[in-house]
């Protein structure tokens, strides 16, 4: 009966209340209140009181003593009084509470005959188990990032201190673009999907503001969603009872780094690279007790340069300093004849200057209405501005170059590079309400609008890519991925979540909605594209081997796609303490996403294609499903002293997708815009031959290469100028979603022993594993490619197939689907210590393994496609190592204080790593089409047996030698390379803080003035070869491509030579000449009043 009672309260809350997805921002106190005997004190009152603005939180012991304070201030500190008639109040100082977890704090009574002591009970710091937390997380408190070496003063770097952190938002090799990033319950992710950094350029809010973070990687708790590897949840600071600010600058340039890796000088390591930092924060009550403010602004402003390469006077690249094999005089010869003949001007090839900026502003107001209901709102707005070198390699129409187009091997001008400007807006609304002495509420409103813009100082012009040799040589022109390239997104989410408590249960209940807007104006090769086989064929005005043009119909010049989604998820939970011992947390969680086709239209051209029986409708997103989250956890006080803690769950996790995945599709449906992909295939298919573009670019009577003009042109040769969903068109490349496609899902499994040594000072271990198996994956599939069992393969033992030309059924089409194939595991100890009070030491050490099929590299559809090395082509890649994984990493924290003001803090961190490479092939040997194909490794006996042929005894020695001497490769021999096995070596980098205050007190006022120096790869300081990183040789590439197929012999067996570079004596990794590896400082000056 009483089970039946429960389940009938679980069901009434989920029905009845609301809770917003993946959102934590409070805290929440619970414990037991017994007498000397053990028994309950049913009616004991219990008064928490949160000392810094006086706000005050009240519970009652229910019949068997247990009572719970939900919604409550993180931080601290707290004073709790527990009373009852006839025993002496106990009194509790020094409480600090955790972010997202329930704080243990049980009271044993003492009647008023014996004599009253007064109990301390301390915070995390010496108490490290006071939590009831199941799963994989970590808090991070104020003090911590007060005090860690930071010279980006970025969210990332904080995350490190998480076992699972130290590679932006990535977590447990998942793609940091599915992570889930929340600042007071507001979505703060990168949606779309461009990139994993975070909105506003990768730092959306100062970490003055910050007052605890949590890193999520397996909480049990079903209010926790959005991510698939982990997440991160951060609060905003408050005002208090007290007035406190700051004033306070930041500075670092380029005098205040290393210049030189292994003794070599770093060509512009004194050119000017600069950043500033002024700011402020400013807090207090504007009425006692009752209303508090909390401001932080920030500007920050970075002279900096957006390219270090330069140009060669001999064509002889000189990757370590930055030398391309691009030489000035064909720079120069370009530049010249383009503004002759044209009027274009390429701006410098020998400046790249880009100013870059970012303005932060964060405005919080705290309101006690009542001592039952407290509210809390708060504004923040980023503006951010930066500059990138233009796209590496991606194009359309033809095979990518595996060199960018600034590298050693290529370069660019000044007016081919372009800006990113980042806009943040956010608001949150969070009430908390206490209904009744075992019921409690939350509402948290919250909206988010990011926009991502990017800007260009070109004028209207086609970009331009001229090859040498089959290779990336010289590009300019207004970058190809640049016009009218901008997103919009916005995101509303609602909560309201009752917590029920009833005996030894607390009850969770909710329904989750959240919605999702984003307009993406995308025209790729929105000013025309023209490649040239060489510098000669563009100067004279010969043949270009692709030509390409986005345009929108009817006269359009701002096409753009939108997607819009309504997420609505109900929960329940029951947290049950089954003994005082044991606490069981067992959950359900049911969302349903529900996307709006009013933005769509349904192109019949493309809907006629048959794809064996399968058909793409351009017109609807995925029907509407449901992916039910069940989720167990459990936490085991074994010696109920909290000295022992045994902890675990098991449940399913439901995770995001970048947005552009979805609107690829009507990106490239051809309703909203025409994608001309021009080759000399394509071009025949229509009826003509690309020597319609001899002569130079296209160009008006004036004589301007305007994208109107190659519009005018393309009308001329017969592509369409208008469109109805009747008729439709079929373009270049379709992309399309599956019907039955869901959003990502995970299977994850955790169990852990935390113990805390029996010593005199806080010393405790923690011990914990992790596995995750993939429910819903996420891939991409082609399908005009048919299946490859039927098409000849190669003789000898690279028996791969090769595919026939013209191997398409019909036009390409990349479709968005899901597999289940993926699955990883992680372990990992940590070691926490406080051997004084003025020291604090922590240690980790995490491995991990990541298994996927693909890692949807990129944005567009068909570079995700692409962008996996495979043996049998894109369609069909083998489950490896996911491209993102760390799979060992080290780090240890260490801070210290003293009496006279000052204040140490080092961080160790070591990886192995983090670059992750592929053996591929130089040239396309399966004739895909795409030039990203694994190696075969042969054996000494298949060689030998001539069974693995090379084209001459030379590069068979040469090969077979560097084989040998590479540790993977001797031990993948016979078989096919693996994507992204190839780990960069072990990094080893120390970071350093010290921070000194000068006090002094004036009319009650406390006031500092603190400088601080932090530095980064403190070590490299003292000699240039410690703690820089190994990459790729520049000598094999900038992509591990070892082995170049050469053809087939006449008995049907792969040929292939050896590259110059590759030998015995060739180093895979070399160190990282870059400026990145050297040691880096930034220096503070902090005046504060409290």
């Amino acid at each position: 009966m009483r089970k039946l009672k429960i389940t009938l309260m679980l069901l009434s809350l989920i029905i009845g209340s609301a809770t917003l997805m993946g959102q934590v921002t409070t805290s929440s106190l619970t414990g037991t209140i017994s007498d000397e005997n053990g028994d309950p004190m049913a009616g004991a009152t219990i008064v928490a009181t949160h000392v810094p603005s006086g706000t005050v939180y009240g519970a009652i012991a229910n019949s068997v003593g247990l009572y719970s304070i939900q919604g409550m201030r993180p931080g601290g500190p707290y004073t709790v009084n527990v009373t009852f008639i006839g025993y002496k109040t106990q009194s509790y100082t020094e409480i600090t509470l955790l972010l997202g977890e329930n704080t243990i704090m049980n009271s044993t009574m003492v009647p008023t005959t014996t004599e009253m002591t007064e109990i301390t009970v301390v915070g995390y710091a010496t108490s490290k188990f006071s939590t009831t937390k199941t799963g994989a997380v970590t808090n991070i408190s104020n003090t911590q990032i007060a005090n860690l070496p930071t010279v980006s003063r970025s969210i990332m770097d904080v995350t490190r201190l998480s076992p699972y952190g130290g590679n932006g938002m990535s977590f447990v090799g998942s793609d940091g673009r599915t992570a889930n990033f929340t600042v007071d319950g507001a979505n703060f992710n990168n949606n779309f999907g461009l990139s994993s950094a975070l909105p506003g350029g990768g730092s959306p809010i100062s970490l003055e503001s910050i007052e605890e973070l949590q890193v999520v990687i397996a909480p049990y708790d079903v209010r926790q969603t959005n991510f698939i590897g982990g997440g991160v949840n951060a609060i905003t600071k408050s005002g208090t009872n007290t007035f406190k600010g700051s004033l306070y600058t930041f500075h670092r340039n380029e005098n205040m780094r290393g210049d030189a890796v292994y003794g070599n000088p770093i060509a512009g390591a004194r050119n000017i690279d600069r950043n500033t930092t002024y700011g402020f924060t400013f807090g207090g009550p504007l009425i006692k007790n009752k209303l508090f403010l909390f401001a932080n602004g920030e500007m920050a402003k970075t002279p900096t340069v957006v390219n270090r390469w330069r140009a060669s006077t001999d064509g002889v690249a000189d990757p370590d300093n930055y030398i391309s094999r691009t030489t000035i005089n064909d720079l120069r010869t370009v530049s010249d004849y383009v503004k002759s003949k044209y009027g274009y001007d390429t701006g410098s090839f020998t400046d790249f200057p880009a100013d870059e900026n970012n303005y932060k502003l964060l405005v919080r107001l705290d309101w006690n209405m009542t001592d039952k209901h407290r509210v809390a709102l708060r504004y923040n707005y980023t503006k951010n501005l930066y500059w990138s070198s233009p796209n590496a390699s991606s194009m359309d129409g033809g095979t990518r170059m595996s060199e960018a187009r600034m590298s050693q091997a290529s370069m660019s001008y000044a007016n081919s590079m372009y800006s990113m400007n980042n806009l943040v807006h956010s608001f949150s609304l969070d009430l908390n309400s206490r209904l009744s002495d075992n019921l409690s509420n939350q509402f948290l409103a919250t909206f988010s609008k990011l926009d991502d813009v990017r800007g260009s100082t070109s004028n209207e012009f086609p970009f331009i890519d001229i090859l040498k040799d089959g290779q990336a040589y010289l590009s300019l022109g207004y970058e190809l991925f640049t016009w009218n390239n901008a997103v919009h997104n916005n995101v509303w989410n609602i909560k309201d979540e009752l917590t029920y408590y009833s005996g030894n249960h607390k009850i969770i209940g909710g329904i989750a909605y959240e919605y999702k807007m984003a307009d993406n104006a995308y025209m790729r090769n929105g000013t025309g594209y023209y490649r040239y086989r060489s510098l000669d064929d563009f100067l004279n005005e010969g043949t270009p081997e692709i030509v390409n043009l986005t345009y929108g119909y009817d006269g359009e010049s701002n096409p753009a796609a939108r997607i819009r989604t309504n997420k609505i998820g109900i929960y329940g939970q029951d947290d049950w303490s089954v003994t005082p011992n044991f606490k069981l947390s067992y959950g359900l969680r049911i969302d349903g996403l529900f996307f709006n086709n009013d933005d769509l239209m349904t192109n019949k051209a493309i809907y006629d294609l048959n794809y064996s029986d399968r058909h793409i409708d351009t017109g609807k997103w995925p029907t509407a499903n449901l992916i039910v989250s069940p989720r167990v956890g459990f936490v085991w006080d074994a010696y109920g002293d909290k000295s022992l803690k045994l902890r675990g769950g098991t449940g399913l996790f439901a995770g995001n997708l970048p947005l552009v995945f979805f609107t690829n599709m009507p990106t490239n449906g051809g309703m909203v815009q025409y994608q001309a992909q021009i080759n000399a295939a394509n071009a025949a298919k229509r009826g003509f031959s690309m020597d319609e573009f001899a002569g130079g670019l296209v160009t008006d009577a004036s004589g301007q290469a305007t994208t109107a003009a190659l519009y005018n042109r393309l009308i001329s040769l017969g592509y369409p100028s208008t469109i109805s969903p009747e008729d439709g068109t079929v373009p270049s490349a379709v992309n399309g979603v599956d019907p039955n496609f869901k959003m990502p899902q995970v299977w994850k499994t955790s169990l852990a022993v935390d113990y805390a040594f029996k010593t005199s000072f806080p010393l405790s271990v923690t011990l914990e594993g992790i596995f995750n198996k993939t429910i819903n994956g996420v891939s991409i599939s082609d399908w005009s490619i048919p299946d490859v069992g039927g098409f000849a393969r190669f003789n000898g033992v690279d028996n791969r197939p090769v595919y026939p030309a013209g191997y398409r059924t019909k036009t390409k089409a990349f479709v968005l689907e899901n597999t289940k194939l993926g699955y990883g595991w992680s372990g990992n100890i940590t070691i926490n210590a406080q051997p004084a009070e003025w020291l604090n030491v922590m240690a980790a050490y995490a491995h991990t393994v990541a298994k996927d099929v693909t890692g949807m590299p990129g944005s567009a559809a068909e570079s995700a496609f692409t962008y996996v090395p495979t043996v049998e082509g894109p369609n069909f890649i083998r489950l490896h190592n996911s491209q993102y994984n760390t799979p060992d990493r080290l780090v240890a924290s260490l801070t210290a204080h003293d009496n006279s003001g000052n204040h140490f803090s080092l961080i160790y961190e070591s990886w192995l790593g983090g670059a992750n490479y592929s053996f591929m092939m130089l040239n396309d040997i399966n004739s895909d089409g795409y030039n990203y194909d694994v190696i075969y490794v042969p054996t000494d006996a298949e060689v030998q047996s001539n069974q693995f042929r090379f084209v001459s005894a030379d590069d068979k020695t040469r090969f077979m030698d560097y084989v040998h001497a590479n540790s993977y490769l001797k031990n993948r021999q016979g078989k096919y390379a693996e994507p992204y096995s190839v780990y960069s070596p072990w990094v080893h980098r120390i970071d350093f803080g010290y921070k000194h205050d000068f006090v002094f007190n004036a009319n009650n006022t406390k006031h500092t003035l603190q400088l601080s120096l932090d530095l980064k790869n403190v070590l490299n300081l003292f000699n240039s070869e410690w703690g820089v990183a190994k990459y790729l040789n520049p000598a094999i590439g900038s992509e591990a491509r070892i082995l170049k197929f050469e053809g087939v012999d006449a008995e049907g067996v792969a040929t292939f030579s050896t590259p110059s570079a590759i030998n015995g004596d060739t180093k895979t990794f070399t160190p990282s000449h870059s400026l990145g590896q050297c040691w880096y400082a930034l220096i503070g000056v902090k005046y504060i009043f409290n």
